[in-house]
């Protein structure tokens, strides 16, 4: 994990330095007054080369995709209504309690 990390920072490294070079490669057209009509091919490299490591990073850091198919013993039913369109699978708002719930109460 702590290498998938260091590739993704990595990756958001070069990502900012092709935005600095194109800034700066901007600036240096003005000065010679020519029009922009694209950044340079290097540029471009590096945007394409920071995408796939920042990509990279973001598909391994995280870790193992679970499942969320409605029958895994994770997600168990809390109700199953006569509509099976709308199903209740348990969640973290369970937790917290509702405003709602507490003024109907009164």
């Amino acid at each position: 994990m702590a290498l998938g990390f260091a590739v993704g920072v990595f990756g958001v490294l070069i990502l900012a330095h092709a935005a600095y070079s194109t800034i700066q490669y901007r600036g240096l057209l003005k000065i010679m007054e020519e029009e922009f009509s694209g950044p340079p091919m290097t540029v471009l490299a590096e945007v394409l080369l920071g995408l796939g490591l920042c990509m990279w990073a973001g598909l391994t850091v995280p870790g193992k995709f679970l499942s969320i198919h409605p029958d895994s013993e994770e997600n168990r039913i809390v109700s199953l209504p006569l509509n099976v369109d709308f199903m209740i699978f348990n969640h973290r708002g369970r937790a917290f309690s509702s405003e709602i719930d507490m003024k109907l109460k009164y």
